[in-house]
């Protein structure tokens, strides 16, 4: 391999989604990432367990700040409008990150496994923020139900998101009017 070059997680995780894009996520070797990324295999597992962690690596940091927002949360603010702030705050992560959430969205749509962990993935945070309304003394059932709700918010936010229609708004955005379409819903408009 060739002197060190900077981003070693980034331009393994671009080549990843390229070859996962290109030939199948099942198809797809860690040699053959490394190599993509010019880097080594042994580079590749310090920064990642294994091929289905690329897709999935951001879990961990996703879920701390969804619960740093719910615990930094006003006092007098509803179960629901602590998760909304979370998720809102967690749009802004993303921001120009809309091509490559479309390529991860498109490979995990496309392999069961990977669908698999998604759900898993969502199952966790949901549990995460549940917890962290139950510390703050909200209780069952409405610290899963705002925790459930608010995911859902942000699948159905996401989903536009990373949809075709040109001059989509942002994601936090899109979040917002989730939020607003839910409570118009629930008012029975």
């Amino acid at each position: 391999m060739g002197r060190w070059e900077p981003n070693a997680r980034g331009r393994l995780e671009q080549a990843a989604l390229e070859l996962y894009i290109e030939r199948g996520y099942e198809q797809t070797t860690v040699a053959e990432i490394a190599g993509r990324a010019g880097l080594t295999e042994r580079t590749f597992f310090r920064h990642f367990a294994d091929k289905r962690e690329v897709l999935f690596w951001g879990s961990g940091p996703l879920r701390e700040h969804l619960v740093a927002a719910v615990e930094d949360a006003p006092d007098a603010a509803a179960p629901i409008e602590m998760v909304a702030r979370a998720v809102e705050a967690v749009g802004e992560l993303f921001g120009e990150r809309r091509e490559s959430a479309r390529r991860r969205r498109s490979i995990i749509a496309a392999n069961p496994e990977l669908q698999e962990r998604e759900l898993i993935k969502l199952a966790t945070l949901s549990a995460a923020l549940a917890g962290t309304l139950r510390r703050r003394g909200v209780t069952d059932p409405a610290a899963s139900l705002a925790a459930e709700v608010g995911l859902a918010v942000f699948k159905v936010a996401f989903e536009r998101w990373v949809g075709d229609a040109p001059g989509q708004p942002g994601l936090s955005e899109l979040i917002r009017e989730s939020f607003d379409e839910l409570k118009a819903v629930t008012a029975g408009g």
